[in-house]
């Protein structure tokens, strides 16, 4: 019975002939062909849900539009309406099926959404599956649509719901880099530029820049997401509104805006908008941006965390897992790794988006797909790699207080900051000398008779040096000549 059950089938036709579809299944023929067509990436588009739910929501608010206008019948705009919706609720989102990576420019993924939501409407309606004689999938869930309009709204408001995730992540992110800022104020370091030791900072301030980047990177996105904003509804084919009703793309608009909670505005040419992908560059661009920074920041985690005894050694990262199966003990920054292999995919994703957006011809974009699959993939990875980042290492990471110590009281930086008051030459000349001796800056400066140790230790306080307290007087010049005696 069981096997029965499994291998009952329904006949559905099209234009080419008729296949058998599973008799439980929602989606029908045009589906079933995408699936014969297109067996590439092997990853359904459900593996976006927001892209799911924004294609309902297309047609939940084509349904009110056509009722309102005239050209749908009430009953069956409802019945279309309350399927949508139960779409958008999150339910038979594993009834769309087809590929992600497909040809026809979104129109099986349109097709999808046609016959899935059709086929629920049915089933709430009593009827079989299949049963497009009461209700069809093009002449009603489709009516004055083309998948040309249809598909690049819906990956519009699908991108603006996913980035809400994203953008939530990030500012947690930030946050927990601000914590550690506050957590590590008082921490002096020693500051490096082109790998080589410079002046002296705190760890603090280290990670507050961190938090300041990322929050950059947030206004930006926030800035791009209104790309997403301007859609083609109305435009049908290739922009010209043919099959639909005037009045149409006004209502469909003002039904997607109160659906989405989204502010929606319609292109002024729709001829343009349909064939132009650009928008789409310009959104993927701003997440490669975000990737990159990202990705820079996890560069110098791994790099303040490195040894821990032959590196640099000055934080420590969570462990997280056995980092060798030879080497007992150690320990890798896994993390950071991890994110750094999702900026490198973001940067792929993104060449993927500008060759696609070339490849356009004429009316049309025929790349959509590949473009929306790769700007959905980075989103959804870099969400996801925030999340490990922040959870399994920012928030658990801890200053190696003593070693950072040390290293600033042995480091011929601090004497950057007696410069204004012993002058640059004997500034040079003490720091070879610390260099060649190994001695200790401030014991130089007093022994030269340039300043006092209490002038000197208030000048290399860590507030001073890390500029968190202004100098607001100088003491007089020494010439380097009077005074320092080389040895």
């Amino acid at each position: 019975m069981a096997l029965d059950a499994m291998t009952r089938t329904r006949i559905e036709t099209d234009s080419l002939g008729s296949l058998e579809i599973p008799a439980d299944a929602y989606w029908g023929i045009h589906t079933a062909r995408a699936l014969e067509n297109f067996p590439i990436a092997k990853r359904p588009i459900s593996v976006y849900p927001d892209l799911v739910r924004a294609l309902a929501m297309v047609k939940q608010a084509s349904a009110r539009a056509n009722r309102q206008i005239g050209v749908l019948d009430p009953a069956k705009a409802d019945l279309i309406d309350r399927a949508a919706q139960r779409v958008i609720d999150g339910e038979f989102h594993d009834e769309f099926a087809v590929g992600v990576i497909q040809g026809g420019a979104g129109t099986s993924t349109n097709m999808n959404a046609n016959e899935v939501i059709t086929n629920i409407a049915l089933e709430m309606a009593g009827r079989e599956k299949g049963d497009y004689a009461f209700l069809s999938p093009i002449d009603d869930t489709n009516r004055s649509q083309s998948t040309n309009d249809v598909y690049p709204t819906a990956v519009k408001i699908g991108l603006s719901l996913t980035l809400r995730s994203l953008l939530e992540e990030l500012g947690l992110l930030r946050q927990s880099f601000l914590s550690k800022a506050e957590e590590f104020h008082d921490v002096l370091k020693v500051g490096r530029t082109q790998l080589q030791d410079a002046v002296p900072m705190t760890l603090g301030q280290e990670f507050h820049g961190f938090a300041t980047t990322l929050g950059e990177d947030y206004n930006r996105l926030q800035e791009n997401a209104y790309l997403m904003f301007e859609i083609n509804m109305g435009a049908t084919a290739i922009g010209t509104g043919i099959t639909a009703h005037p009045d149409y793309g006004p209502s469909v608009l003002r039904h997607l805006r109160e659906i989405t909670g989204l502010d929606l505005e319609t292109a002024t040419d729709l001829v343009e908008s349909t064939s132009d992908t650009g928008a789409f560059m310009s959104f993927s661009a701003s997440l490669k941006r975000n990737a990159i920074k990202l990705s820079k920041i996890c560069n110098d985690l791994r790099l303040l965390s490195s040894g821990p005894q032959a590196g640099l050694g000055e934080i420590n990262l969570p462990a997280r897992q056995a980092g060798s199966s030879i080497m007992p003990g150690k320990v890798n920054p896994v993390i950071p790794e991890v994110v750094n292999q999702v900026a490198f995919s973001v940067v792929g994703a993104d060449m993927t988006v500008t060759m696609a957006v070339e490849g356009g011809q004429l009316q049309l974009n025929a790349f959509e797909p590949v473009i929306a699959h790769s700007i959905f993939q980075s989103i959804t990875w870099m969400r996801q790699a925030m999340w490990t980042l922040r959870v399994n290492c920012v928030e658990g990471i801890t200053a190696n207080r003593e070693r950072l110590g040390a290293m600033v009281g042995s480091s011929v930086g601090v004497v950057t900051a007696l410069t204004p008051f012993i002058g640059y030459a004997a500034a040079a000349a003490l720091a070879k000398t610390a260099l060649l001796t190994h001695r200790n800056v401030a014991d130089l400066v007093v022994e030269a008779g340039l300043m006092t140790r209490d002038e000197v230790m208030k000048q290399i306080s860590p507030a001073r040096l890390s500029g968190l307290q202004a100098v607001t007087a100088a003491i007089p010049v020494v010439r380097a000549a009077d005074s320092v005696v080389e040895e």
